[in-house]
């Protein structure tokens, strides 16, 4: 049986998700990573992308859209903008948004704000890729 760690995901409305954990895999500033109990103390930024939660043998998908985490020997601590459930994402919304995002990045408009353009797209992928 492999070891676990304690696992705590808050976001600013609520408390997300809280239980023993053998394995969590999310995306940081500086890409992919997972995380198992013993894992050197860590501190990190998080972008948009999906967070998987392996408990018992099973797997929980959500999607986080930025925020924190630290990694300390025994507990994890994710401080979330925003995270949801695959059940909580409303798919047509999420795809809806995707398409204006890549809409607003290939237009080449000088007056379009091409960083809230990435990160709108990363959001709504993030969702999409939570539900998949």
């Amino acid at each position: 049986m492999a070891d676990k760690f304690m696992l705590i995901v808050n976001t600013p409305d609520r408390e997300f998700y809280r239980g023993e954990v053998s394995m969590l895999e999310l995306t940081t500033s500086e890409g992919d990573i997972g995380i198992y109990a013993g894992h050197i103390p860590l501190t990190a930024v998080l972008v948009p992308g999906v967070m998987t939660i392996h408990e018992d043998g099973a797997e929980k998908k959500a999607a986080v859209h930025g925020g924190i985490i630290e990694i300390l020997q025994t507990k994890v601590n994710v401080l979330a903008e925003v995270a949801e459930w695959p059940d909580e994402i409303d798919v047509n919304r999420a795809n809806e948004a995707r398409i204006r995002a890549e809409r607003r990045l290939k237009s080449g408009d000088a007056h379009v704000n091409m960083v809230r353009a990435e990160l709108a797209l990363k959001r709504s992928l993030a969702r999409l890729n939570a539900v998949d």
